[in-house]
């Protein structure tokens, strides 16, 4: 075991709500500083710690997926650039619901429950009063609060944070946050359709080609992964490496070196536009040291993509804003689509941005794409020519044109027009995933 996997394995023993520093980890394990500030990155990353400005490090409890909705007092504390006052100890708890305090205290407390956080000015009563229902407090204006009241959220264990934001601020940046979340939460990672190592078959270093014949006899699988004696990945084999090979020699000297591979935290868009791109029937699975984690084929990448097409978005990216404006115009002679351009598709100048064009010309390219092929595809490359700025309330015909579609490749040509003159012109190209 590498020293950086050691320093994550202490870490995930370590106590949620645990302090955790550069120094300390560097002490207990006797490693570099330099070291276990790259491990306590990496642990950061994978949602074991969180770094909170004016108070450090702290182990937290790892967020399940379903989850991921709900946020911690230390994130809020980095969402709303807050400060501690209190309850330090309390900063790894999630919340599950804010609460707004805008009425007299009886009443605000009807509506506060345990795991709530609510959101108040300088009321110092209703501080209390929170914490003694289970709340943690976030304090609005930049003000403080009473010595009786920090104490108290230290023996309970909830939080007292002060930001110099208002009210109505907060609460949207904390909304804008969950929200981010659940968008988050939507994108399918390769963690999703993983097959985990204990349903994988792959080969050591130390087997010979006699072995791989062994596994095609079983399971009629042509391609493996290779681990050396710590389950490190070392290689890729496949029916191609052992053709015409003596069963004696080493699956070393015939398996291809560091293959290409995926986390856990890639995307499964990602993990398929490489697939594609190398021509890559398996890849696999390894986690930050390189360890083999498991495998995903094709076929599993290209199920997980129909079955994402068919899901309900939660939350709403720019580019779902773009295309729910997107009616099709087109005629037995050719394809159209028209938009009208809303205020959120403009630049501070009041044209359409060319982040919004681009949006634009790969969705116009990638629907009549679909028309030709069925199946999923990724944008390659793009040539995009402005030619004319379009104002803010105006309606743009686009008018996508198919030059060529292969087995893999499809090409078409964008144009752009407003009040009949054209304003942009695009080229794009994109790889076809087959289903």
């Amino acid at each position: 075991m590498t020293k950086h996997e050691q320093i994550l394995e202490h870490i995930s023993s370590l106590d949620v709500g645990h302090k955790i520093s550069v120094r300390q980890i560097a002490k207990a394990l006797n490693v570099s500083e330099g070291t276990a500030y790259r491990a306590i990155k990496d642990a950061e990353n994978q949602g074991l710690v969180s770094t909170i400005e004016r108070v450090g490090t702290i182990r937290i409890e790892k967020k399940q997926k379903e989850n991921i909705e709900r946020l911690t007092y230390a994130e809020v504390i980095n969402i709303v650039d807050g400060q501690v006052l209190g309850g330090r100890n309390g900063l790894y708890k999630t919340l599950n619901k804010f609460v707004i305090g805008a009425m007299k205290a009886e009443q605000m407390m009807r509506y506060v429950e345990a795991g709530n956080l609510l959101i108040v000015g300088n009321r110092e009563e209703v501080h209390k009063l929170a914490l003694e229902e289970g709340s943690a407090v976030l304090i609005t204006g930049g003000f403080d609060t009473s010595e009786e009241v920090k104490r108290r959220a230290d023996e309970l264990h909830l939080p007292i944070i002060s930001t110099s934001y208002d009210t109505f601020t907060v609460a949207a940046m904390i909304n804008r946050a969950i929200y981010d979340q659940l968008i988050k939460k939507e994108i399918t990672l390769v963690d999703d359709i993983l097959i985990s190592l204990e349903n994988t078959h792959y080969m050591t270093t130390s087997h010979t080609v006699e072995k791989w014949h062994e596994l095609n006899n079983k399971t009629s699988h042509s391609r493996y992964p290779v681990v050396d004696e710590l389950g490190k990945l070392q290689g890729m084999v496949t029916s191609k490496d052992v053709m015409g090979v003596s069963q004696m020699i080493e699956i070393e000297k015939v398996m291809t070196k560091t293959p290409i591979t995926v986390t856990g935290k890639t995307s499964v868009a990602s993990a398929a536009h490489m697939m594609v791109w190398e021509g890559i029937e398996l890849l696999p699975v390894v986690d930050a040291s390189r360890k083999l984690l498991g495998v995903i084929s094709r076929q599993d990448v290209l199920k997980a993509l129909q079955m994402i097409q068919r899901q309900p978005h939660v939350g709403e990216t720019i580019e779902d804003l773009v295309t729910s404006h997107f009616s099709d115009a087109s005629t037995a002679n050719e394809y159209a689509f028209r938009l009208e351009v809303t205020p959120q598709m403009t630049n501070q100048l009041g044209t359409i941005s060319y982040g919004v064009i681009t949006t634009i010309v790969t969705e116009a390219g990638s629907r009549v794409l679909r028309k030709y092929k069925k199946g999923d595809l990724v944008v390659e490359n793009m040539t995009l020519f402005f030619i004319k700025p379009v104002q803010i309330d105006s309606q743009i015909d686009v008018y996508p044109k198919v030059l060529e579609v292969g087995r893999k490749f499809g090409k078409v040509d964008v144009e752009i027009y407003h009040d009949s003159q054209i304003v942009g012109k695009a080229m794009v190209m994109a790889q076809l995933i087959d289903r």
